[in-house]
């Protein structure tokens, strides 16, 4: 689903596979392949959202991949929680080390659609689909 948002299709072409929804306080939000889950703090999230043709070139990609060992995270990245989002009760997920606040609402038994609030940036919407225990 293309928003025109500068982060659309990035986390893709890097190889992301979704999230990962261990119990409410150990969550994976970045699940990368070959179902390794990265630290968000150390992601370079405003560089990608000012340049974000930097970010989606191929020497961006070969970078991240040659980094990503040193990206893994040490534990949990994030926690669930319930807030009130435009009135309705919402599920959200809370990063840990980023100003990011994902909030999910769900399609059907099998899809989620999500929205990335991230302070100082426009929100960013996202489609999830079930596959066995990550939801991609």
């Amino acid at each position: 689903m293309r928003t025109g948002h500068p982060l659309d299709g990035l986390l893709e072409y890097l190889g992301w596979r979704g999230k990962r929804f261990a119990s409410v306080d150990h969550v994976d939000p970045l699940v990368f392949e070959p179902g390794i889950a990265l630290a968000p703090r150390l992601m370079p999230v405003r560089i990608a959202l000012r340049w974000p043709r930097l970010a989606k070139s191929a020497a961006s990609r070969a970078a991240f991949r040659l980094c990503c060992r040193l990206l893994r995270a040490s534990g949990p990245a994030a926690r669930l929680a319930t807030v009130a989002f435009r009135g309705s009760p919402s599920a959200v997920m809370i990063y840990d080390w980023q100003p990011i606040v994902d909030h999910f609402r769900r399609i059907d038994e099998r899809r989620i659609l999500g929205l990335m609030e991230m302070r100082g940036a426009s929100p960013y919407f996202f489609l999830l689909t079930r596959m066995g225990k990550t939801i991609e």
